[in-house]
């Protein structure tokens, strides 16, 4: 027969259960939080003025006026007005393209719920824009997050933007677009 040493328990202090489980509960709270702050922050669009029609779809082409801006109030970026040459076949503003990879991620986001003559203010964390390695000669310091205050001028199919650019490449090589001797597509008829 073998013996069994018996080892009395001791009771629990009052209030020590409690202790336990507040600090269990205090560390899945910090847990929580330290995860919370490593999730990437999302974009900010703040709507100025509503836009009407359809939201752009991959390959659209979105006519954008815009400023862009660091925290301290530097402006980075500004769009800038159509050359004559080609101001009658677009739309005013700077084309930026709808499709993956083609603009920061924080930027392709924003423009998903854009619409048409909507004025829009975007703001995009450093970690939707450049991160730490913003473009080389970019005014935009290393983490930094951007504002832009935007208006869309027009969304323009895919195929209607190569339309017009192949009508500027034609006009180009026929010695047009406003070139010397060619006819100017903006000039009256």
């Amino acid at each position: 027969m073998t013996e069994v040493t018996r080892v009395p328990l001791q009771p629990i202090a009052k209030g020590s259960l409690t202790k336990l489980w507040l600090g269990v509960i205090i560390a899945i709270l910090i847990g929580a939080g330290v995860a919370w702050a490593a999730v990437p922050t999302g974009i900010d669009l703040e709507t100025v003025t509503a836009g009407s029609g359809p939201h752009p779809s991959e390959g659209d082409m979105l006519f954008v006026e815009y400023t862009g801006k660091l925290d301290d109030g530097t402006v980075f970026d500004k769009s800038q007005p159509l050359p004559p040459q080609v101001a009658s076949l677009f739309p005013q503003g700077t084309p930026m393209p709808f499709e993956k990879g083609q603009t920061i991620e924080g930027f392709q986001q924003g423009l998903a719920r854009m619409q048409k003559g909507g004025h829009y203010i975007l703001k995009i964390p450093s970690n939707l824009a450049y991160g730490a390695t913003p473009p080389k000669g970019a005014p935009i310091p290393p983490n930094a997050n951007l504002t832009f205050d935007m208006t869309v001028t027009d969304i323009m199919s895919k195929d209607e933007f190569q339309k017009r650019v192949a009508v500027i490449q034609q006009m180009m090589q026929q010695g047009g677009a406003g070139g010397p001797g060619g006819p100017n597509p903006s000039a009256p008829q």
